[in-house]
């Protein structure tokens, strides 16, 4: 697999000389700004309006299962035959696991560092929402009462079942046992299959883009809603949310990025320099997939072989989210000060688990963060789920250091995998760190990797 196309990763085509009021991220950002202006002005009729809110948020979980078990399965089938691949797939699903692990770890040390959401004071949750939370967490706690009932509950006793319930462990776990299966069938019949399930997918993304586009409306009811009942303590807390995620993101390339980089030799600033166009691309249109197929065929000029950068990079935007990590880290902690819930250390080693499983898949459509950490708090328990229309209100701004973040991170995973596997070529990358511009031409025009050397002499 060594290119693909932009259809393929899901890149969303940009409208040239689109007006700017049709573009969603205006539409919500009005909506926001109007929400905080009748939850002002009207506090009782903008704490009334908190049911355009809770239907935006229904629709969205109707969504969530079977958007898992497709992006999952996806990312499965993107790795290939896991005989072929061994080495590669091997080393860079360890490294997938340990980065990610360590920027949720990152993510949740800058909520409570920051302090996010306690400001704002307790938001008082719908009773419906109350008894909902209190309901998933007495199941949580009479089933998970012993590690062994736990793990259990983990394993579905139904294919369906687990949809209809919504119980999001176990869609996890019946989409790895399914894409292991669907990769054990020969090509010939694993074909169909994939071409299945992608023209599923691809209903399934229409069916999110249209939800989607109720954003604005559903973002106008939350924000409404929240500052009529809680007064402006919820703006300072959601503006202080973003700039802490700011801060953490830049923190996470330089403090964990960057050590990796010293551990594996690589040139981080180099690196960020050669895809800085494609970086670029990111921050305008906060979405990662849309720089796919160009880093598909950059990245060998940085050194990296095309066979591994062709299973690492699609492979990474299923397996390696680490803006996605960071954001559903601090997301958790910062709506459970909002709603007053202290998170027990035992919550927390789960939170962390469900996490590790729920990003997975999260870049393959677009604003599939929210729609992963909606997963999450929906499997978590005990965290209101209403509380993601509130969140939605300032994702747009969260969602470019998210994208942002996770392309930078597969691309630094990708260099790190080439390395270990021996495929790496330094003297390309010695180029690219001096003349990017020179690098990029060899690498586009099919240039053998012995003109790297030579344009080094």
């Amino acid at each position: 697999m060594n290119s693909i196309s932009p259809k393929a990763a899901g890149a969303a085509p940009i409208k040239a000389g689109k007006p700017i009021w049709k573009g969603l991220g205006f539409q919500v950002i009005v909506g926001m700004v109007l929400g905080i202006l009748v939850g002002l002005i009207w506090p009782e009729f903008g704490a009334s309006l908190k049911i355009l809110g809770d239907i935006f948020l229904r629709l969205i979980k109707t969504a969530v299962a079977p958007l898992v078990f497709l992006t999952v399965v996806a990312g499965i089938a993107a790795a290939g035959d896991f005989k072929r691949v061994g080495k590669v797939g091997l080393i860079a699903t360890l490294y997938f696991e340990i980065i990610s692990t360590i920027a949720i770890v990152f993510g949740l040390a800058a909520a409570y560092l920051f302090d996010v959401g306690r400001g704002m004071g307790q938001i008082a949750a719908s009773a419906s929402a109350t008894k909902g939370a209190a309901d998933a967490a007495k199941k949580a706690v009479d089933s998970h009462t012993t590690f062994s009932q736990f793990f259990l509950n983990v394993f579905p006793d139904n294919f369906f079942g687990a949809f209809a319930r919504g119980e999001l462990l176990q869609v996890l776990v019946i989409a790895i046992i399914f894409g292991a299966a669907l990769l054990s069938l020969k090509p010939d019949k694993r074909a169909p299959i994939e071409r299945g399930l992608a023209t599923i997918s691809t209903a399934f993304f229409e069916f999110i883009h249209l939800i989607m586009k109720l954003a604005p409306i559903g973002t106008f009811g939350a924000v409404a809603y929240a500052v009529g009942a809680n007064g402006t303590n919820v703006l300072v807390a959601l503006a202080w949310l973003v700039l802490s995620f700011y801060i953490a993101i830049v923190g996470f390339v330089v403090i964990v990025l960057g050590t990796v980089s010293m551990i594996f030799r690589i040139n981080l600033l180099g690196l960020l320099r050669y895809i800085r166009d494609e970086i670029v691309v990111v921050l305008g249109t906060a979405s990662s997939e849309s720089v796919l197929p160009r880093l598909l065929e950059k990245l060998p000029g940085y050194g990296a072989s095309k066979q591994v950068v062709g299973l690492v990079m699609p492979t990474g935007y299923a397996f390696n989210l680490d803006g996605t990590s960071i954001f559903m880290g601090m997301g958790v902690v910062f709506l459970s000060h909002a709603y007053g819930i202290d998170i027990t250390w035992t919550q927390l080693g789960t939170l962390m688990a469900i996490m590790l499983l729920t990003s997975k898949g999260a870049a393959t459509v677009s604003g599939g963060s929210f729609v992963v950490f909606a997963a999450t708090v929906t499997a978590s328990g005990f965290i209101p789920v209403e509380g993601l229309a509130l969140i939605f209100g300032v994702y747009r701004f969260m969602s470019i250091a998210v994208s942002t973040c996770n392309a930078i991170g597969n691309c630094v995973a990708t260099v790190v995998t080439a390395k270990l596997c021996g495929e790496f070529d330094p003297a390309m990358a010695e180029l690219a760190n001096r003349d990017p511009l020179a690098a990029e031409r060899a690498v586009t025009s099919e240039f053998e990797r012995g003109d790297a050397a030579a344009a080094l002499a």
